[in-house]
């Protein structure tokens, strides 16, 4: 009831394309009361979904079928994929997502993969730095350019790496900091803000594609 309420408040504000909603977490409802929940939610929200499908922070993963079912809601334009890995269940999800359904990279790490595997885009903390590398790798991947795309896949993995070396976002949010891109790096606990090391060497990764 609290997320419609959310939902509505949103789609009253105005200039929102979609919400990103992810799995209730912590309760497990399993597959089918998770249905039912984004059921509800596309119904009543009066937005269209990004389903946000982040098993390791949710405890509730999503099948490929339960992605479908999903994928077939009028409401339901995508899944923002955050599973942790490349697996067999991502590939037959890519291999023939429902019409209309975006499948959305949301591992950094594993960004290049994905689109290599048809995924449409991506949504990534990392894409705060280097934002026009992202870009071009996903134009890359899209034109079938696999050398130059597997060559910038590799070294933004590395940059994501160096970005997730302490708890996200505090080294996204220390490197924006460094560069002069935010005014603070402060985090709100239990988050601490990340080492002065950390900061140092995702900087370093940061500014050696930069140009």
């Amino acid at each position: 009831a609290a997320a419609v309420i959310a939902l509505r408040e949103l789609a009253r504000s105005g200039d929102v394309a979609a919400a990103l909603v992810p799995a209730p977490p912590y309760t497990r409802p399993g597959e089918a009361g998770t249905l039912a929940h984004f059921t509800a939610l596309a119904e009543r929200g009066g937005l269209p979904l990004v389903i946000y499908d982040i098993p390791y922070r949710t405890a509730q993963p999503l099948g490929t079928a339960a992605l479908d079912a999903l994928g077939r809601l009028p409401e339901v334009v995508g899944v923002k994929y955050a599973t942790g890995a490349v697996t067999a269940e991502a590939m037959e999800l890519l291999g023939s997502p429902p019409p209309g359904f975006s499948v959305l990279g949301g591992d950094d790490a594993v960004i290049s993969p994905l689109l290599a595997a048809g995924a449409h885009g991506a949504v990534l903390a990392s894409a705060n730095l280097r934002t026009a590398d992202f870009a071009e790798l996903i134009r890359l991947w899209h034109d079938g350019a696999a050398v130059p795309a597997r060559e910038l896949g590799a070294d933004l993995a590395h940059m994501s790496a160096a970005l997730f070396a302490e708890p996200n976002p505090t080294v996204v949010k220390g490197v924006l900091h460094a560069e002069g891109r935010i005014p603070s790096p402060a985090v709100r606990l239990p988050l601490l803000a990340a080492s002065a090391e950390s900061v140092r060497r995702a900087a370093r990764t940061a500014r050696a594609g930069s140009g």
